[in-house]
């Protein structure tokens, strides 16, 4: 079997059949992400971006070469989020705006668009590294080159570009050290080899069903989202009294049991009290449960259905008269968007002066779309966007570069202490230039820590984390790891604080609470008397303290 040629009706098949396997294997790429904490997102974002232009192939009726290239182009750049989506999203266009002057592509055409697929790519990202998604791409790239020397069947070609991505995401580990201590493969270049194998599946024959659904992502900027969308309804801790100590065995049976009925399990057992959090739509069988094994105290039962009804009822209130406000007041110098989650760290940028919050972070990454947006319902000429996630920055620089009617400008802030500090350090009296430089100047002297649990076992720095230990987390890496998470975070906070530290802040989250914020703050003000401990509600989600130091 022999195919030298693909018109653009193929290529579409092709197209959303690399998307759905894309799709199908999104949870076990984010199983691949190097750092076990609750937060594997590369799978979602890559899918997520994907879908987004595979929806936007499958309106068309009868496409050309140029309209399904527009439509991969511009579909999966609004919709990707995450460095490893909007890579995937470079690529993409890269590779379409080389194949759209065609009616049908050889192996040359494919040759030449895998080589500025690689270059396109490349460009996005400031600081390209190697053994990640742009590697294996270059791998494929490299390949393409050779094969089309020596063939002119598409099918020997593609089989040759796959066979050779996979052979140089096997080799990922041997690149990047972090991926060869935690065992994995790099999931950016994981997700691309699933995409071009679903592809191929297609240029072989094989039946495969085009229908695709575009992943739904929960956020601000979206007033509109359904309660369907909330799995299990109801937020349920308690702390439970033990009558005797619980064995392994035990504690890890009544985590099963509650996996079986709700998601969001966190579990901390010590020798005379477990404290339980649980999504569930059966808050009555957990309590049921814990019974067997003591006396249940401290219970709260939050209804998150109802929770987010009234949120949407005031969001849209909110965007209500925002529009009002807009239309009504003149358009100022600069204005900010931000990016976090937690009401009360979205309190907090707002009284610093945010005018548009993007709910978002770790696992709810925005998508160049999303940040658009925003920053158009900003009275400003110029928007400065303050990411305050690492995987969020190269969506904002999209943002940005595409953007028609506003001025954005992108202070890189990759944790959420960072963002608060350029608030703290914006001048509105300054210059768009100096406040840029000022701001990026004064989040580099920011430390930040921060506290969440393992969800699966492995070795990083050389410390052997167990599934559901607390880490610690600082800028460069690993800082501590804990049964205890209030020995993690002191830890944690021993390894960031130096003889130049001041103030300490404390924003406590999901699976902590202002009591126990605070009894960590006495511990810290007790051992390090000259610093200042400021102690704050942030309400975010997968960590339970996220601790700045200056």
């Amino acid at each position: 079997m022999e195919i030298k040629t693909i018109n653009a009706s193929l290529l579409s098949k092709m197209f959303l059949a690399g998307a759905k396997n894309l799709e199908s294997k999104k949870e076990w790429i984010n199983e691949l992400n190097v750092f076990p904490v609750p937060d594997g997102d590369t799978g979602t974002n890559m899918t997520m971006t994907i879908m987004s232009a595979a929806n936007a192939v499958a309106e068309l009726d009868n496409p050309d070469m140029k309209t399904l290239s527009k439509a991969i182009s511009s579909g999966s750049l609004r919709g990707a989020r995450g460095n490893s989506g909007v890579i995937l999203s470079q690529l993409l266009r890269g590779f379409a705006k080389t194949i759209a002057p065609y009616e049908e592509i050889s192996v040359d055409v494919l040759c030449e668009a895998f080589q500025k697929a690689v270059e396109t790519a490349y460009k996005a990202v400031m600081k390209p590294k190697e053994g990640t998604i742009l590697t294996v791409a270059r791998g494929a790239s490299d390949k393409a080159l050779e094969m089309a020397e020596t063939t002119d069947d598409i099918i020997e070609f593609a089989r040759a570009c796959i066979d050779e991505a996979e052979a140089v995401l096997a080799k990922t580990p041997d690149m990047l050290p972090v991926l060869k201590q935690a065992g994995v493969v790099d999931s950016g270049g994981q997700g691309l080899v699933e995409f071009l194998k679903g592809g191929f599946d297609v240029l072989m024959g094989k039946e495969v069903n085009y229908e695709v659904v575009a992943p739904s992502a929960k956020k601000t900027v979206d007033v509109n989202t359904s309660d369907e969308e909330i799995k299990f309804g109801y937020c349920t801790e308690f702390f439970i009294k033990l009558e005797k100590p619980m064995k392994d065995s035990e504690v890890k049976k009544y985590k099963a049991y509650l996996e079986s009925i709700g998601d969001s399990i966190v579990v901390v057992a010590d020798d005379d009290i477990v404290k339980t959090h649980v999504h569930t739509n059966d808050p009555g069988n957990a309590l049921q449960e814990a019974l067997k094994h003591g006396q249940l105290s401290s219970i709260k039962i939050d209804n998150m259905r109802e929770e987010h009804q009234e949120k949407l009822i005031k969001e849209s209130e909110k965007q209500e008269a925002l529009k009002e406000t807009v239309a009504s007041e003149p358009e100022k110098e600069m204005g900010f968007v931000a990016v976090a989650t937690g009401d009360g760290l979205c309190s907090i940028f707002k009284e610093l002066g945010v005018d548009y919050m993007i709910e978002g972070g770790q696992t709810m990454n925005p998508s160049i779309d999303d940040i658009l947006c925003a920053c158009e319902k900003v009275n400003a000429k110029t928007v400065f966007v303050l990411p305050n996630n690492k995987n969020i920055i190269l969506a904002a620089n999209q943002a940005a570069e595409i953007s028609e009617n506003k001025n954005i400008v992108v202070i890189p802030t990759k944790k959420i202490p960072q963002g608060i500090t350029a608030l703290i350090s914006f001048d509105p009296d300054a210059s768009v230039e100096d406040n840029t430089e000022n701001m990026i100047s004064e989040i580099s002297n920011v430390k930040t820590g921060e506290v969440t649990y393992a969800v699966r076992d492995t070795m990083i720095d050389d410390k052997e984390i167990k599934k559901d230990d607390f880490m610690g987390m600082g800028d460069s890496g690993l800082l501590s790891v804990n049964a205890d998470i209030n020995v993690a975070f002191e830890e944690m906070v021993d390894a960031m604080i130096d003889e130049d530290s001041a103030v300490l802040s404390i924003y406590y989250g999901e699976g902590a609470d202002e009591a126990s914020a605070t009894a960590l703050g006495n511990k810290i003000s007790e051992k390090y008397s000259d610093i200042e401990v400021e102690i704050s509600e942030g309400g975010q989600a997968v960590y339970s303290y996220i601790v700045s130091v200056e």
